[in-house]
């Protein structure tokens, strides 16, 4: 163990066993289990948050999740000599959802539902602790598409075009009457009271519900990494989830109804909700990242993998659009 991870560990009520580098940090064998020492990068604001859900989420009987361990001191975090700060929180062994496995998936589906119940309201107004609010979709679509012409406009002009600015130019108009056909739509939908409502409730979302923190152990699944945890609608976790299974399944129509039915069966859809996730699904979110990637990089060398992320784009547009025709009947 080296001197510097000695002087943090020491200053928890714990008897370490062993420790090793992982991918996120260093992997801690504890007497009261595994825990993970990691780098603090979140605001205090935001561990005062992520401190306060997992208390009310373990209280609400969802244990499998990755809540902090405080110090002797009772603080979240630790400084290291080098000035650096710490933190520990529990750690799980076990695999990573595998997205090819539609028993995974389904489980995992069903995992959020009861993480969305336990998500509830979980801040009581006298605790001292600061909702972190979701950014207003619409507001958010207004300014990609507004961006998402500025770099078409860029590209226009610039002489001796690479294979991404073609490849961008060519499908522009389509692609981008996809994101339009997203915000007109909605601007109609009921996603403004469902917002509305998000606040109202104190619902809460995990934020990155993606198959790196659903893990498969011996004790059923462990949800991990709350750090983008938000105040919003929660069903724009299915989405996201929803999404990125699609993408490995080149937008099965079958699976997708599974995943949807399976979450509505466990938690009702209110008003405006699938309707909701459509338009998150209809709306060109990886190409609008091509853009603003090629935006903010120095465009003097563009990276391969981003002309390979476009062309992913491009050629699952007709199985996307099939899929969104099929589930929620939106002709695009």
């Amino acid at each position: 163990m080296k001197e510097n991870e000695l002087s943090i560990l020491e200053q928890y009520n714990i008897d370490v066993k062993s420790t090793r580098k992982v991918r996120d940090g260093v992997f801690c064998e504890t007497d009261q289990g595994p825990f993970l020492m990691k780098e603090l990068h979140v605001s205090d604001k935001r561990l005062t948050l992520l401190e306060s859900l997992c208390n009310h989420l373990r209280e609400q009987g969802y244990e499998n999740i990755d809540w902090i361990l405080k110090t002797k001191n009772e603080e979240n975090f630790t400084t290291s000599e080098d000035g650096n700060r710490y933190f520990l929180k529990r750690y799980f062994v076990g695999r990573e959802c595998d997205m090819q496995r539609e028993k995974d998936v389904l489980d995992a589906v069903k995992n959020l539902t009861k993480l969305h119940r336990a998500l509830q309201n979980p801040i009581s107004e006298d605790a001292g602790v600061s909702a972190i609010e979701g950014e207003d979709l619409q507001s958010q679509y207004f300014r990609h598409n507004r961006e998402m012409k500025k770099v078409r406009s860029f590209m226009r002009e610039r002489v001796g075009k690479g294979d991404f600015e073609l490849a961008f130019l060519k499908h522009f108009d389509e692609m981008f009457s996809y994101a339009d056909f997203a915000l007109e739509r909605m601007k109609t939908s009921n996603y403004g009271a469902l917002f509305h409502e998000s606040r109202q409730n104190h619902t809460f979302i995990h934020g990155d519900y993606n198959y790196h923190n659903i893990l498969v152990t011996y004790m059923g699944i462990a949800t991990t990494n709350f750090d983008h945890a938000e105040e919003n609608i929660q069903v724009t976790d299915l989405y996201y989830f929803l999404r990125k299974v699609m993408e490995k399944h080149h937008w099965d129509v079958r699976l997708g109804d599974k995943m949807l039915d399976c979450y509505g069966r466990e938690l009702p859809y209110k008003e405006g909700e699938l309707e909701y996730i459509g338009i998150c699904l209809a709306y060109p979110e990886k190409y609008w990242k091509a853009a603003n990637s090629y935006y903010r990089s120095r465009k003097v060398w563009i990276p391969a993998k981003n002309l390979e992320k476009l062309e992913m784009v491009i050629r699952q547009t007709e199985e996307k659009k099939a899929f969104l025709n099929t589930i929620f009947s939106f002709h695009l």
